[in-house]
Formats: structure tokens, C-alpha cells, sequence
């Protein structure tokens, strides 16, 4: 809507449940999470205003992000004696880091769009009247590429990212061989 991209989970869902143990497990099975990380297209974000929540979440789940100037972010758990469900304890820090996520996690503390594309939460600022039509702009530009050297590249980054830098060499080889024999 106007005020926001996603001001997070309606927590009233978790007061109607038997319990937050049973609220959270249902949330788990639907795994949209798990969606997001088994795309291999790129998935681009546009955000504005309130991105609290599983809205950062959200936002950290895909691969180009761009925010309004007006854009906060806020990840109250803690502060509502909850952990995050939706992967930020793990998103969070590969995005901007161990410091400004503790931050962010732990101190509930509120980013500023300009605070976010310098910790690197977000790629690139605009304004709110611009931000849907620059992100349209963006995905049109991803959808214009080779999609299998896209997904290819997207696999080197997320997988390799997680093995010694030798293993992860070697993926981005088998990748430019597995695009080069599919040709």
C-alpha cells in the first residue's frame, strides 16, 4: 500500500493460534521462503516505506534490490520476544554483515534508506513515485539476458559463496562449461 512495502507478520495470527510454537510451524510449512532461495531466475525488489519484519526478510530473499528514500527498516523480534522465522538471522548478516545486523536484530534499531544502501541492504535509492517503475525497468533488463546464463551465474554466487574460494572457482568453471556444451 501508500505507507509501505511490508510492515511484517500480522501478529495477531500468532495470538489466535493454540500457541507461537504451533503459529510458527504452520508459517514454516508453507516455506515461501524456501521458494524464494529454490528461483533460479533473479528476483528483484522494490521497496517503500515500512520494510519491518519479514518485509526485510523478503527483501534480503532477492537478488537485486532497490528502495524510495523514504524506505525504514526494522526487524522488532527480539524486542517482541520472537526470533525471526523467515531467515533473517541468516539473510541479514550474508547481506550487510555480523555489526549492522546485530544491530538491526538485537536493538531493533530502524534503518533509513540511506543508511541501507551504505550497509548494503539495498542496491540502489529512488525516489517513491519512481521506485515501482525502476524496478519493472530492472526486471525487464534481467529478462532481456540468456536466462541459463543468468541462472548459471546466480548458482556460481549463492552456492559458491558458501565454499572455500578454490571450490567455488571450480563451480563457476563447471558453469561456464555446463552454458558453453548447452549451446
Amino acid at each position: 500500500g501508500d505507507r509501505g512495502f511490508c510492515a511484517g507478520a500480522d501478529l495477531s495470527e500468532f495470538g489466535t493460534a493454540p500457541s507461537q510454537v504451533v503459529a510458527r510451524q504452520v508459517r514454516w510449512e508453507r516455506d515461501l521462503w524456501g521458494l524464494f532461495l529454490s528461483i533460479r531466475k533473479p528476483m528483484v525488489a522494490a521497496v517503500h516505506g515500512f520494510v519491518i519484519g519479514s518485509g526485510v526478510e523478503i527483501t534480503c530473499l532477492c537478488d537485486v534490490r532497490i528502495a524510495s528514500e523514504d524506505a525504514t527498516f526494522r526487524m522488532p523480534e527480539a524486542a517482541l520476544s520472537l526470533v525471526p522465522a523467515a531467515g533473517g538471522t541468516q539473510t541479514l548478516p550474508r547481506n550487510i554483515g555480523l555489526g549492522e545486523s546485530m544491530d538491526m536484530l538485537l536493538v531493533n534499531t530502524q534503518v533509513d534508506a540511506r543508511r541501507a544502501l551504505s550497509a548494503g541492504l539495498v542496491h540502489r535509492l529512488t525516489t517513491k513515485d519512481s521506485v515501482l517503475s525502476e524496478g519493472l525497468a530492472t526486471a525487464d533488463l534481467l529478462a532481456g539476458l540468456d536466462p541459463r546464463a543468468v541462472a548459471s551465474v546466480k548458482t556460481a554466487i549463492l552456492v559458491g559463496s558458501d565454499l572455500p574460494i578454490d571450490q567455488g572457482i571450480e563451480l563457476e568453471r563447471r558453469e561456464t562449461a555446463k552454458l558453453l556444451t548447452s549451446q
